[in-house]
C-alpha cells in the first residue's frame, strides 16, 4: 500500500468532512455543507482562528459549515434542484446513506416503492454505504464512500466517479 499525505485542499475538507459525519453513526439523515475558503471565512470572523488548528490554516484550504434544517423529502432531485450558493461560497459537500444490493436484485422488485424498499432492506447481499460527494464552482470534485460493515477512517474509498450522477447535481447547483 502506498500511503501518500493528502495535500489536496478539497480532499482533506471532504476527508474531515465524513469523518464529521461518521462520529454521529449510521441511520442518519442526508446533510449539506457550504465549503469556504478558510482564509475568506477568517476575514469575515477573525474570531474563529482560534478554534482552527495548522491544517486548517494552510493554503487554499476549506472550511465546511453545515446547513441545518434542510427540507424532508423524499426526492434527492427535488432537494438539489432548489438549492442555490452565493458568491461567498466556493464549494459544497453532501453526505447521504444509500442501501447497495447486486444487479439482479433490482430485476426483482416489486413496483410499489414502500415494497420495493423492504425487499431491497430485506436482501442478504445488501450493502449499507454513506457516500460524501464534495465539488468546487470550478467542477473539481472527489467523492468517498464508506461501507458499513468496514467502518473505519483507514477503509473510505475515494474516487472522482463513484457518484457521478450525484456530483453532476451538486455542480448545477453552482450554475446561475
Amino acid at each position: 500500500m502506498n500511503a501518500q499525505p493528502v495535500i489536496d485542499p478539497l480532499a482533506i475538507a471532504a476527508l474531515d468532512t465524513e469523518r464529521h459525519v461518521a462520529a454521529s453513526g449510521w441511520d442518519q439523515p442526508a446533510r449539506l455543507f457550504a465549503l469556504v475558503r478558510t482564509a475568506d471565512l477568517l476575514e469575515r470572523e477573525p474570531q474563529l482562528r482560534d478554534q482552527m488548528g495548522p491544517s486548517d490554516l494552510a493554503e487554499g484550504a476549506l472550511t465546511a459549515i453545515e446547513q441545518e434544517g434542510l427540507p424532508t423529502t423524499s426526492s434527492l432531485e427535488t432537494l438539489l434542484g432548489r438549492l442555490a450558493w452565493p458568491e461567498e461560497v466556493d464549494g459544497c459537500a453532501f453526505a447521504i446513506e444509500r442501501m447497495v444490493v447486486p444487479p439482479e436484485a433490482e430485476r426483482e422488485l416489486p413496483s410499489r416503492g414502500d415494497d420495493a424498499v423492504d425487499h431491497l432492506a430485506a436482501h442478504p447481499d445488501r450493502k449499507d454505504v454513506r457516500l460524501v460527494v464534495a465539488v468546487l464552482r470550478d467542477g473539481t470534485s472527489i467523492c468517498l464512500l464508506r461501507q458499513r460493515d468496514h467502518d473505519s477512517d483507514d477503509a473510505v474509498a475515494t474516487g472522482k466517479d463513484i457518484a457521478p450522477g450525484l456530483v453532476e447535481a451538486l455542480k448545477a447547483t453552482f450554475e446561475d
